[in-house]
């Protein structure tokens, strides 16, 4: 068993003890956090005269090439180490000798172990936000390529307005934008490095807290050493950011699956991202849709597992906190996966827009318009709304929309109608009088398009 702290210890820690207390399990994946951050420790320590030039030089050449090694497959990391920290010094000591003894001058495993998870979940919240600037750029691509691509809008998944496609897809153009302004908003919060705050009450050492943060790219050190290592926020905010991108991902599925159904038939999902039925030839089902909507709750474990973990934790540290990493990591590689695969799907979507637009027409989602039209030549809104009430359900005897009506067939439900009504309730005109900034009209459409450009060109690195 290699762990760091038998000193005290007058017998060996029983096995199953032991297998339940490690975690080499999962925190190897914290390896380059565990290396990046033991060599912006020792380069700290050798400008404050803590280790020689010589020692700093060996330590860092001895961490480097387990680095090389670890990477290039010629050493494993072993479950007969308790932890990853364990892992690398117990390595580099075999490697370098007494020099390597000094690592852990002025650190401890609390504070070492938040830098790790830190250094981690920041890199993390960058590769999401990556896949989400790449989703963005597709919804942009079929918003400017849809402006007049015509389709019922609905509320309570009842026909009701006609809208586009372009205008649809904007909606969740706004709502993956409000995802990546998330993503830098955690990443703002979290740029603080625990590192040198010890186990929770700093150390003796004149350690220069604010170079080893330079070091690892982060703002400046946390300001309070207790707070540094019993602090989870990071990891619950960026869970919570997590949780949100995925309700957006699972109601986008949620609608291809809507729109992909024989009824609606919508859009048709390219074979790459579809599956069959062992049983039914005839199916094409929206497995990836429906596996992202699935995964959505697994997501949402993650953050109340660990919400549910920090709830009851007195500071500092406590053993509970390890519970942070198995679920985050998860939660990460799961929305990783489903932004990918959903982009992927979505660009490969093929959308049938004649379809999209005789469903407008066939939902009489130009009933509004038609009262607007009777509203507009002195008929009070009620008695507008009843009579285009009975014009629908004329048109649904004759199975017909409003704009295949005769003028007679209109003008015997009311003497109103005349012949300009046909222009005024037609799909292009409902849309496109509607120009107020965030409607469907095309006018208005290409000004959030090229809003929307600028947002995508304005996103530096973090």
């Amino acid at each position: 068993m290699a762990q760091l702290w038998g000193g005290r210890f007058t017998k060996e820690t029983d096995q199953l003890v032991y297998d339940f207390n490690a975690s080499i399990s999962f925190d190897k994946r914290l390896f380059a956090q565990d290396i990046e951050g033991s060599i912006a420790h020792v380069v700290m320590l050798e400008k404050q005269g803590i280790l020689t030039c010589e020692e700093k030089d060996a330590i860092v050449k001895g961490l480097t090439s387990i680095r090389s090694d670890v990477e290039e497959g010629k050493l494993n990391i072993s479950h007969e180490y308790e932890d990853i920290h364990s892992f690398v010094e117990a390595n580099l000591i075999d490697r370098i000798g007494d020099a390597g003894k000094k690592l852990h001058t002025g650190r401890s495993r609390n504070d070492q172990v938040a830098l790790d998870m830190k250094l981690y979940v920041r890199n993390e919240v960058v590769a999401v936000t990556e896949e989400l600037i790449d989703l963005l750029e597709s919804l942009l691509a079929v918003m400017e390529n849809n402006l007049n691509t015509y389709m019922p809008g609905f509320t309570h998944l009842q026909k009701a307005q006609p809208t586009t496609l372009s205008h649809h897809m904007g909606a969740y153009f706004e709502m993956f934008k409000r995802d990546v302004l998330r993503m830098q908003d955690v990443y703002k919060r979290m740029n603080y490095c625990p590192l040198g705050s010890g186990a929770f009450a700093g150390t003796t050492y004149p350690l220069d807290r604010a170079y080893s943060a330079s070091l690892l790219g982060f703002e400046g050190p946390t300001l309070n050493s207790m707070d540094s290592v019993a602090d989870r926020d990071y990891v619950i905010e960026f869970l919570s950011a997590l949780s949100i991108v995925m309700m957006h991902l699972s109601r986008f599925s949620e609608e291809v699956i809507i729109w992909n159904s024989n009824e609606y038939r919508f859009v048709e999902i390219d074979d790459a991202f579809s599956t069959g039925s062992s049983i039914m030839p005839q199916k094409k089902n929206p497995d990836i849709a429906e596996l992202v909507r699935g995964k959505t709750g697994r997501v949402y474990g993650a953050l109340v597992s660990i919400l549910t973990t920090m709830k009851g934790i007195p500071l500092a540290y406590n053993k509970d906190m390890q519970e942070d990493k198995e679920v985050t990591f998860d939660a990460i590689d799961t929305v990783k996966d489903c932004l990918h695969l959903f982009n992927g799907m979505l660009k490969t979507m093929k959308f049938n827009t004649n379809i999209m637009e005789t469903s407008a027409m066939r939902g009489f989602t130009n009933a509004t318009d038609a009262a607007d039209y009777l509203v507009n030549r002195g008929v009070p809104f009620r008695d507008a709304h009843g009579i285009i009430g009975q014009l629908v359900l004329y048109c649904i005897d004759k199975g017909k929309a409003i704009d295949e009506l005769s003028i007679e067939e209109l003008q015997a439900i009311s003497p109103v109608f005349e012949n300009d009504v046909y222009e005024a309730i037609s799909l292009k005109t409902c849309v496109e009088k509607r120009l107020t900034i965030g409607a469907p009209g095309q006018k208005v459409m290409e000004e959030v398009i090229k809003m929307n450009k600028e947002f995508l060109n304005s996103l530096g690195q973090m």
